[in-house]
């Protein structure tokens, strides 16, 4: 197994006979070979120290998405969501939560399965579940 932290490479071997790994000084890139079996080589790009959200939802969505569950939880006009916002952190229950599900499908047009339905805690989860499934409906 191998692992790659900041500019290190440390390698643990587990029940191969043979572990090599091979890497720039720079640690742009690595290949593994083990027992003779190549691995591609993994691509590694330099990431500033701060934690970094990579977003797939356009801000439309997500600003739909705002404006549903705002009509759902009977929040204030002038109150603040985004996509961190956290359903439970607004006071959504169980129940709540079904029903913002609810809302979404009939504005976009979806089906949401049961359990990706369970995996939505925040706005942003739930505006990227719907780019997902609008993107499988048009393929």
């Amino acid at each position: 197994m191998a692992s790659i932290t900041g500019t290190s490479v440390s390698v643990r071997t587990c029940s191969f006979q043979q572990t090599q790994v091979k890497s720039r000084t720079s640690l742009n890139s690595v290949s593994l070979s083990i027992q003779k079996t190549n691995f591609p080589s993994l691509r590694l790009q330099q990431v500033p120290r701060r934690f970094r959200v990579s977003c797939v939802a356009k801000p439309e969505t997500v600003d739909k998405v705002c404006e549903i569950v705002r009509k759902q939880l009977a929040l204030p006009a002038d109150s603040t969501l985004s996509g961190e916002s956290k359903f439970s952190a607004l006071g959504a229950d169980s129940l709540d939560t079904v029903e913002i599900v609810m809302g979404l499908e009939e504005a976009f047009g979806i089906s949401v399965e049961e359990e990706s339905a369970q995996s939505i805690a925040t706005v942003q989860d739930a505006a990227d579940m719907i780019e997902n499934l609008i993107k499988k409906n048009d393929a």
